[in-house]
């Protein structure tokens, strides 16, 4: 870790999660989960509360600690080591208590963020739908106001935490007439009558945290769950972006930390052709690359949780946090490839926890956006800030060649 750039309170939070992770999570949990054995592990959330681990950044009266982003990413990192699961779950709090925190009412925030964070109640974020993540205004589930309550209809599946979740953050359509982005709201739906999860999935990697799908037939869900203004969900869903895809990027950083050591110790102690192979090139060339490219992740990813936590918004918090998701998934993914190589054909075998690692950080690439839908965010913020007023005089780039000047040979159609 770079701990230059970490407050003294940021240090201490990383070694305080360090120490959770080395004491308060069973190897044996571990291994269950990966083995399908746990489908959730309720007991971890449970300790995680204890610790006052969960939802660091929102207010100390909710049972938050009142931190930054740039705090929540420096534990993160710790936890992330675990593996995709455990970091998952630890993270579900954060994205859809930024929901209630901002969006919520009072009485959201004391009857659900509240005992969330303090371990009473799971949490999961309920969007993708059978048809498509993506296309995330296409959502077929609907909402109808009766009275007093909403009538919700519909499914989602690929929801994390679906299995233990005692309450779901759920996206749907609430009127037929309108633009797609003005026809969506937001609910808080509690597991029962008509909540049902009739499928856990079975994944090549990331197990053990209950993803399943949902499935809502005739639920009411009181009018008081709306979260935000009713058809208003869009302006949820564009905030939900920082939490979702920095709790990826930051998730990444640790579960490729962690390979990288595994395979850089290992490579001090095997031996070939008489010499350790950390003393060849091929290998050692490999562990460089995988340093270089884990630093300029983790320093892009500090970067948007500080942007974040500067208050950048709108356009310019979605492009960096998508450059962050992008860049640091990718890069574990180039990493943990690149240990299982330096170790050979026992890399493969579960002697060492890289085939799980590598397992895992497949779906990262997937999930909260592919990293495609990344690249649309980028390009598309990137040149909408060009087309944009720039905010001081800046010098004519294009008139710095020979023949400038030659207005004739600059033809675009």
């Amino acid at each position: 870790m770079f701990e230059f750039m970490l407050t003294e309170g940021q240090k201490a939070l990383a070694l305080e999660t360090a120490e959770f992770v080395r004491t308060q999570v069973p190897r044996q949990l571990v291994l269950d989960m990966d083995a399908e054995k746990v489908t959730y592990p309720r007991e971890y959330i449970d300790s995680l509360a204890r610790a006052n681990l969960l939802g660091l950044r929102f207010p100390r009266e909710y049972g938050g600690r009142g931190l930054a982003w740039a705090d929540e990413v420096a534990a993160l990192e710790e936890i992330s080591t675990l593996g995709t699961s455990l970091a998952c779950l630890y993270s579900l709090p954060s994205i859809v208590g930024e929901a209630i925190n901002i969006f919520g009412s009072d009485e959201q925030k004391r009857r659900y963020l509240k005992p969330t964070l303090a371990g009473k109640l799971c949490t999961a974020e309920a969007l993708t739908e059978p048809r498509g993540g993506s296309d995330f205004f296409g959502a077929t589930t609907v909402a109808r106001r009766e009275g007093d309550y909403y009538i919700l209809n519909g499914q989602k599946r690929f929801v994390v935490g679906a299995e233990g979740a005692d309450y779901f953050l759920v996206y749907a359509k609430t009127r037929e007439d309108g633009p797609p982005h003005q026809s969506i709201s937001a609910f808080l739906v509690d597991r029962g009558p008509g909540v049902e999860t009739p499928h856990v999935y079975g994944l090549m990697g990331t197990r053990g945290g209950g993803a399943g799908r949902v499935v809502f037939r005739d639920v009411k869900v009181p009018a008081e769950n709306l979260v935000g203004k009713e058809h208003g969900a869009a302006e949820i869903f564009y905030q939900m972006m920082i939490p979702e895809r920095l709790t990826s990027a930051a998730g990444s950083l640790g579960l490729a930390r962690a390979a990288l050591e595994i395979a850089a110790r290992y490579s001090t102690r095997r031996k070939a052709f008489g010499q350790k192979i950390k003393d060849f090139e091929a290998v050692s060339f490999k562990v460089a690359d995988s340093i270089t490219q884990l630093d300029a992740a983790r320093a892009l990813v500090y970067a948007a949780a500080r942007g974040v936590d500067a208050g950048i918004s709108g356009s310019q918090a979605r492009r960096l946090v998508s450059e962050a998701k992008k860049f640091a998934t990718e890069t574990c993914w180039n990493v943990v490839n690149a240990a299982m190589q330096v170790m050979g054909g026992i890399g493969y075998t579960n002697v060492y926890p890289i085939e799980r690692m590598l397992r895992d950080t497949r779906l990262i690439m997937i999930w909260t956006g592919t990293n495609e839908i990344m690249d649309l965010i980028i390009q598309h913020e990137y040149y909408k800030q060009l087309a944009g007023e720039r905010r001081a005089p800046q010098r004519d780039w294009e008139e710095d060649a020979v023949n400038a000047h030659l207005t004739e040979e600059k033809v675009y159609e």
